[in-house]
């Protein structure tokens, strides 16, 4: 399997510095600053990305889990809520939410939910956050 790699330049002081985030796909290079972290400056942050990247594997696992089980998903439609606070010392992503929305013909909703359960812990990303509150909302479509 491959590595992935990316990278971030930071100049000057927390907050009145700057900085950029690249990836090595060269699908993005992104500057960010102490405004677009903390406050509601345009423009992205870490936890945003983290967020980007949880959204995505979480809907590939549950896709792959649903299709392991015998099931057919059209889609499934993540979006991950990232929070980071303030806490003693520094600051702490304190809970990531995710919010799922799926279309699965011929599933029943308890076997859905037990599976969009096994899909937030056996997801790559969910693995790397475990010291992270992640929590669940997953809502099956109807056809």
């Amino acid at each position: 399997m491959p590595t992935r790699n990316a990278e971030a330049v930071w100049k000057g002081t927390l907050q009145d510095g700057e900085g950029s985030m690249k990836v090595e796909s060269g699908a993005f290079d992104v500057p960010f600053s102490f405004r677009t972290r903390f406050e509601a400056a345009e423009g992205t942050n870490p936890e945003e990305l983290i967020g980007a990247a949880h959204a995505g594997c979480y809907s590939m696992a549950l896709a792959h889990m649903l299709t392991e089980a015998g099931y057919a998903p059209e889609q499934v439609h993540t979006v991950a809520h990232v929070q980071i606070d303030q806490v003693e010392g520094g600051f702490k992503i304190s809970f990531v939410s995710l919010e799922t929305e799926a279309a699965v013909p011929e599933i029943d909703e308890a076997t859905f939910q037990q599976t969009a359960e096994q899909a937030k812990t056996g997801c790559p990303v969910s693995q790397a956050l475990a010291g992270t509150d992640i929590r669940l909302q997953a809502r099956l479509k109807s056809a």
